[in-house]
């Protein structure tokens, strides 16, 4: 095999350093309540590896671009939160606990459920409605790996209640997510 040389300027554009990671800029923005970003997101989404392109809002702020069509964030969430019940219509979705406790819930309503600690990794396929939640005291981080080659938010379904949960914390909540791309379909009657 023929390999490669990397220089030093060449491989620093292959780190990421946690304290440079910043969210995303959809999670960011004042015009949407906290409580409806808590229902679409963990509640800092910081992007590590994007897609070449840097295209989608996952892969905008990523410092890493490119690792063969894989991209990787780290979910922040504080005891208690993290998005609720959706489904990756063509991608896989790998979590690795990296600190602290969560509840993995799948199927449409959620009715199944493991209890994940640190170290511990879970890959829920494409078109299974999952949903995550840090179950710890203190403020935990899931590592989100997702691969199948789509990265946008025209992948992500959430389930049909969510957007009644949405419409209630803010009317303007569901539209401005819709616009985003994410849709509220996911089911099995769907």
């Amino acid at each position: 095999m023929k390999t490669i040389h990397l220089t030093q300027a060449d491989m620093r554009k292959r780190v990421a350093r946690y304290a440079g990671l910043a969210p995303l800029a959809t999670q960011t923005d004042p015009s949407v309540p906290l409580a409806a970003k808590d229902v679409m997101y963990a509640r800092k989404l910081l992007s590590v590896i994007g897609l070449e392109d840097g295209a989608t809002p996952i892969s905008s702020n990523a410092p890493i671009r490119g690792a063969a069509g894989m991209t990787m964030t780290l979910a922040v969430c504080p005891p208690g939160q993290g998005p609720e019940l959706h489904a990756h219509q063509r991608t896989f979705e790998t979590f690795t606990v990296l600190r602290g406790r969560f509840e993995v819930r799948w199927n449409d309503d959620g009715s199944e459920r493991l209890e994940l600690g640190e170290l511990d990794t879970i890959s829920v396929p494409p078109g299974v409605c999952r949903a995550f939640r840090n179950i710890g005291d203190s403020e935990g981080i899931l590592q989100v790996i997702i691969t199948g080659g789509v990265h946008d938010m025209q992948d992500i379904d959430f389930a049909r209640q969510i957007a009644g949960r949405l419409e209630a914390i803010s009317p303007r909540a569901l539209a401005y997510f819709q616009k985003a791309g994410f849709t509220f379909t996911a089911g099995r009657d769907g």
